[in-house]
């Protein structure tokens, strides 16, 4: 099979039936295999009734339903976990991603060799105050902290090897960072494309502002997993060592200057009286929380079970 496409979706049910028509008509005319699999983030209007339509109409269409809304990124994981296409295409039900560049994605993975090849928005129909701005600053500080080279991170049309999509864990909110999942996963040519972002047709917005506030945290995250997600006690051991042995060094000197001070029968204090004593007991203290965060969280990784993060009421042609 050529191609699966995953299209994620909320409560698109205006959408569904001209996004579908949109793919059979370019599938059709590049003569390729495909599936495409709707999923259903717990929709609360006919979307799930229209999938099952469309899937009766047409054996590619395959749908997985959840409970309740999970969220974008436990719906791509779903989408990864069932896809069966050398090249996995992600797009967004809304009708702002056009069919019409899977195409030239599909040849950029399969002809140019890229692992994984992000969409551009680059000339956009949003709000410049609510959602262009901060779109800007919030890639930027993709790019500075991951080192991936992308203008848009957040953009729902994405082309990946098969080999990709089953090799990297999207968990929480992470679909906004996939290509630094595939980085960090041992994927490293990963390419961009322009790509047409048109108005949205029908309905309004999923997202707010907060999901802003929340991808800047998730950079936060992911920057911490890539680089001691394996391995906490490196982070928090290494740091609460060095703490305790300030402490205690500092704590010993003011020992010993009081000892030395008896001894040469100079005036002094109590020790209990010296601030600076409790500055390096309070540094003890830091140092040994830090240094048993970082073997909690060794004993965790070890003992961690992978549960399911979403449940599927019902399934079509999976």
């Amino acid at each position: 099979m050529n191609l699966s496409i995953i299209i994620p979706l909320l409560n698109e049910e205006e959408s569904l039936k001209e996004l579908q028509q949109w793919i059979e008509k370019v599938m059709t005319a590049n003569n390729f295999s495909y599936e495409v699999i709707f999923i259903d983030d717990g929709s609360t209007d006919n979307s799930w009734s229209i999938i099952e339509g469309l899937s009766q109409q047409n054996s590619n269409i395959k749908g997985i339903r959840f409970l309740r809304n999970y969220g974008k990124s436990q719906a791509l994981h779903a989408g990864f976990a069932k896809a069966q296409g050398d090249v996995i295409i992600t797009m967004d039900a809304d009708l702002q991603d056009s069919p019409d560049e899977i195409p030239e994605l599909y040849s950029m993975i399969v002809n140019q060799k890229y692992d994984l090849v992000s969409g551009w928005k680059k000339k956009r129909f949003d709000s410049v105050v609510s959602k262009n701005l901060p779109s800007k600053l919030f890639n930027w500080a993709a790019r500075k902290t991951s080192g991936v080279q992308l203008n848009d991170f957040n953009c729902g049309l994405k082309a990946y090897k098969n080999v990709v999509v089953k090799n990297i864990e999207v968990s929480g909110e992470m679909h906004r960072y996939i290509p630094v999942l595939a980085k960090n996963a041992g994927f490293a040519k990963i390419g961009e494309k322009i790509v047409v972002h048109q108005a949205r047709k029908y309905g309004s917005t999923k997202f707010g502002m907060e999901r802003f506030i929340n991808g800047f945290l998730d950079l936060i995250t992911i920057w911490f997993l890539s680089r001691f997600g394996k391995r906490p006690m490196h982070l928090f051991g290494a740091w609460g060592v060095l703490m305790f042995i300030i402490g205690f060094l500092s704590a010993g000197y003011i020992g010993f200057m009081k000892l030395y001070r008896l001894y040469d029968k100079q005036t002094t204090i109590l020790v209990t009286d010296n601030p600076w004593f409790y500055i390096a007991l309070t540094t003890m203290i830091i140092g040994t929380q830090l240094f048993l965060a970082g073997f909690l969280g060794e004993i965790i990784l070890r003992t961690k079970n992978n549960e399911e993060r979403y449940k599927v009421s019902k399934e079509i042609n999976l």
